[in-house]
């Protein structure tokens, strides 16, 4: 037995490091399953599975540990913007603005309960340094806890690293302290607002429904019209498209008994009949212009047209508008739509494509067989993750983090960091990659897998290294003032921004239970109000804020730590 002895005791061995690893992970993920009142903890309970062996003896070599820690940090955070990336400048549109600002308000508002909190109960005078620094970095440990955001607590840690350097405070005691309560406490203001509002469930429902429509502008609508406009006589489709100033396709026109694919170019005629895709609100002013609705049995006609799903999976037409390929001219075909992230948009001109695109593409068979072709029509690639791209990223992302950025007044020069870097890159990345011919492109459990080893990693590494005094820290230190401090900075700034929403800017209420979830990035509550609404309003609140949110959760714990501490 020997063997197995010196296996658990001998923290040098890599065998020790793998298996102690393993064993946290595992043991974290299986706990974090079980609910409390219909709440889980998730994965976050590696933490808590890497505190309790550390407070047990079992560790490993300080350097494999902060090794595995930040690597595990530079995964989970590229991935992050990874995935944030292709809706993070979209979300600041205007569509998104005022969620976006009720969302920022309550993390300043969180930044400054943390601070008021810190000088209140923490601060003994004398300038923030020494002890009154540390003290400070441990209340950002409390906010990362406070708002249940790991991936801030990844930002804050590697920034003590840099500010205070072996001696760093071990700010994870302050998260774990403050987690439980946060997840609960999330929840709890959410239900506060409803009764502080008095909110009616049924009313929200009927109010989502009554504003169900989708998007007209972008929402494709499909029609046969009969042209009974004696002006359009003689014209070309590209001559009636720009007097009317509407974007429209024609993908199938029917003259005197023969049905062709019609290009910029095709000269229309009256009672000609053709099939328009358009968007939603275009349809009516089309429909008066050109002439009248009719019924046509298109695939009964002379000339077969198939219409095809086709998947954009060649890297090459990453980027590319659909107007700059000239479908119906070069490959006598029409798109009239496309299919991204689960929605039906327009085909717009000047809509650049994506790979993971499925666009609709009707022509003759062989024509479109020729576009399947050159569009790549490949389930399998895009089963293969693009490793190129994301190490590229990542060493762009640590290039640019480590950089030194002088700011007037602050003696250390700020950096991103491991986390900040590679999370800004991977946004860009995300964002506008095609233009340095990167295809960004991963499938959501591809990116999900990468994603939660990375936090796994990170978690196991920050839960061992801080479990040796983990348990001082709550029966003899400040465990329990980080406790109910943590409580009022989850729910103060909640109440005070979603009392706000909903009285002054009359924010529906599972709109506004999204936007509070997605804040503070927060599943739990997420999964709560899906629950609660049983509609989709929650996902899109949350899916509205949630970029902005995560960026600024990873950015502002670094900055207070940097700004502050190292004063």
């Amino acid at each position: 037995m020997d063997w197995l002895i010196t296996l658990f005791r001998d923290s040098d061995s890599v065998a020790h490091i793998v298996l102690l690893y393993a064993a946290v992970i595992s043991l974290g993920i299986a706990l974090g399953r079980i609910k409390i009142f219909g709440i889980s903890l998730g994965v976050t309970f590696v933490l808590f599975a890497g505190i309790l062996a550390g407070h047990l003896g079992f560790t490993g070599t300080t350097n494999i540990l902060t090794y595995i820690q930040d690597f595990g940090l530079i995964l989970f955070v590229y991935c992050i913007g990874l995935q944030v990336g292709p809706g993070f400048f979209e979300s600041l549109r205007s569509s998104g603005i005022k969620m976006n600002l009720m969302a920022v308000s309550i993390i300043l508002l969180n930044v400054a309960c943390c601070i008021g909190l810190y000088f209140l109960v923490f601060y003994k005078g004398g300038g923030i340094i020494g002890e009154n620094a540390r003290d400070l970095a441990m209340m950002v440990g409390v906010l990362c806890g406070a708002i249940t955001n790991t991936p801030g607590l990844g930002a804050a840690n590697e920034a003590c690293a840099t500010v205070f350097g072996a001696d760093a405070p071990l700010i994870a005691n302050g998260y774990a302290c403050a987690y439980p309560l946060g997840v609960v406490g999330i929840i709890l203001a959410t239900i506060a607002i409803r009764f502080l509002c008095n909110v009616k469930l049924k009313r929200e429902q009927e109010q989502i429904e009554e504003e169900r429509a989708e998007n007209p502008h972008a929402k494709p609508h499909k029609m046969t019209l009969e042209i009974k406009n004696h002006a359009i006589e003689g014209r070309t489709l590209l001559q009636v498209s720009q007097f009317m100033g509407r974007d429209f396709v024609v993908s199938r026109i029917l003259h005197e008994g023969h049905v062709s694919i019609p290009n910029r170019d095709t000269v229309l005629h009256y009672n000609d009949r053709m099939f328009v895709v358009c968007a939603e609100d275009d349809a009516e002013a089309i429909t008066a212009f050109i002439g009248e609705p009719c019924e046509v049995e298109w695939e009964e006609q002379d000339t077969p047209m198939v219409s095809k799903h086709i998947l954009v999976t060649q890297p090459k037409m990453n980027g590319k508008t659909f107007g700059s390929l000239h479908f119906s001219s070069v490959y006598g075909v029409n798109v009239t739509r496309i299919r991204r992230n689960g929605m039906n948009l327009y085909a717009d001109r000047n809509l650049r494509m994506q790979v993971g695109d499925k666009i609709v593409v009707v022509g003759p068979e062989d024509a479109v067989d020729r576009v399947a072709q050159m569009m790549g029509n490949s389930v399998k690639s895009l089963d293969t993750p693009n490793l190129s791209t994301i190490f590229v990223g990542i060493l762009v992302g640590i290039l640019f983090g480590m950089m030194p950025i002088a700011i007037p007044g602050i003696p250390t020069p700020v950096k991103l960091g491991l986390a900040g870097g590679p999370l800004i890159v991977a946004i860009l990345v995300g964002r506008f990659g095609y233009r340095a011919h990167l295809v960004a492109y991963t499938t959501t459990s591809a990116n999900l897998m990468l994603r939660e080893i990375g936090l796994v990693l990170f978690l196991a590494s920050v839960g061992i290294k801080a479990g040796a005094s983990f348990w001082d820290t709550v029966v003899s230190g400040d465990g329990l003032t980080y406790v109910w401090c943590g409580f009022l900075i989850t729910v103060v700034p909640i109440l005070i921004v979603g009392t706000v929403a909903r009285l002054r800017y009359k924010l529906n209420y599972f709109t506004l239970m999204g936007l509070i979830a997605g804040s503070t990035t927060d599943p739990p509550a997420l999964a709560y109000a899906n629950q609660t609404a049983n509609n989709d309003a929650p996902a899109v609140g949350y899916s509205t804020v949630y970029p902005l949110s995560m960026f600024l959760r990873i950015l502002t714990a670094q900055l207070i730590i940097l700004l502050l501490c190292a004063a």
